[in-house]
């Protein structure tokens, strides 16, 4: 979800909880109404000075303006997630479930083309990585070691360090992706 999405939803279900007008909140935060609305449809990316001014104004900590909401059940569709790809576009990873304060896990899919492959420079110290293919077939190289995995294989694997992605099978490549931080 795109994080000024999640800033406008957290700032109107804090103003509105304590039924506040957005005038109220203006003189309560020292930001304008407009910036205020503003932020609340979308509209523009606040800086983090103004965040922190309507975070001391609601008397919340700051994270809870920045923090995606769980909900009971929660749906994601693809076109919803955030999506990134290599430059040369072979490689696709979209991210469904990013880090947060209170979630210490990253739900990824990635899709890599037939016959290519993408680097990862690796994550932070102690992350651990968990791969699932869906279709294609894997080879997946850790610390100079390959392992080749098919629909339905898992892998895990300590992810600090560098690590080889390559659709070595006839089809696309389109696998799950955890990355967990301890």
């Amino acid at each position: 979800m795109d994080i000024n999405r999640i800033i406008a939803e957290n700032l109107k279900r804090l103003r509105t909880e304590r039924n506040l007008s957005l005038g109220q909140l203006s003189e309560l935060c020292a930001v304008s109404k407009v910036m205020l609305a503003q932020i609340e449809k979308g509209e523009t990316n606040p800086t983090i000075n103004t965040l922190w001014k309507i975070a001391n104004g609601l008397k919340v900590p700051y994270t809870k303006i920045l923090e995606q909401q769980e909900h009971e059940a929660s749906l994601v569709t693809k076109a919803e997630t955030d999506s990134f790809a290599s430059d040369d576009g072979h490689y696709r990873i979209f991210c469904y479930y990013p880090n947060t304060p209170a979630r210490n896990f990253e739900l990824f899919q990635l899709e890599l083309d037939s016959g290519y492959s993408y680097t990862s420079i690796g994550h932070s110290e102690k992350s651990e990585e968990y791969v699932m293919v869906l279709e294609g077939e894997l080879t997946l190289t850790v610390n100079n070691q390959s392992y080749v995995l098919h629909p339905d294989d898992t892998m895990s694997f300590v992810a600090s360090a560098q690590h080889l992605y390559f659709s070595s099978g006839r089809k696309t490549l389109k696998a799950v992706n955890i990355n967990y931080y301890p």
